[in-house]
Parts: structure tokens; C-alpha cells; sequence
């Protein structure tokens, strides 16, 4: 299977999993310091909703670099796809 080349978008996954991190490590502070289990469901879910999305916009942006190197260097094409790929990620973000 194929890696991400485009480096801009490697950036925006790795921030987002490092946001991510940062959240668990305070539900894991909650959690050590006896918070309500309410919160720190909260807080989880919180996490969960972050790597979901996460996922599907590395999802998006591989079926982008994939289809794109198919459609060669058409403008229209490719402008095309940009728009169906972001209603596609709307909607699978709807899923959660």
C-alpha cells in the first residue's frame, strides 16, 4: 500500500495525533486525581471523536493522492475530485 507524500498533509495527521496524545495524557491525569467517571467519559470520547476524524480525513487525502496520480495532470479533473472527496469526507464524518 502506498505512504502519504505530500508532507503538508503528513503535518496536519501528525498534529492531530499529537493533540490527540496530549488529551489522553489528561484523562490519565483525571483518572490518577479521582475524577467523576462522567468527565472522564467525556473526555474519552472527546480522544475517540479526534482519532475518528483523524482517520478519515489520512482516508480522504490517500483516495485523493491515489486517484490523482490516475487523472494525470488534468485541472478540471482534479478540481473535480478535490470536491467529491470533500463531500465524502462530510459525509463519513457524519458517521460518528
Amino acid at each position: 500500500m502506498s505512504m502519504l507524500t505530500d508532507d503538508k498533509t503528513r503535518t496536519d495527521l501528525l498534529n492531530r495525533l499529537k493533540r490527540a496524545e496530549g488529551q489522553l495524557r489528561g484523562i490519565q491525569r483525571m483518572i490518577e486525581e479521582g475524577q467523576p467517571c462522567q468527565d472522564v467519559a467525556s473526555q474519552m470520547a472527546a480522544v475517540r471523536k479526534a482519532l475518528d476524524s483523524t482517520y478519515v480525513r489520512m482516508t480522504v487525502c490517500f483516495m485523493e493522492q491515489e486517484l490523482g496520480a490516475h487523472l494525470g495532470s488534468n485541472p478540471k479533473g482534479r478540481k473535480q475530485l478535490t470536491e467529491v472527496l470533500g463531500e465524502v469526507q462530510t459525509l463519513l464524518g457524519k458517521v460518528r
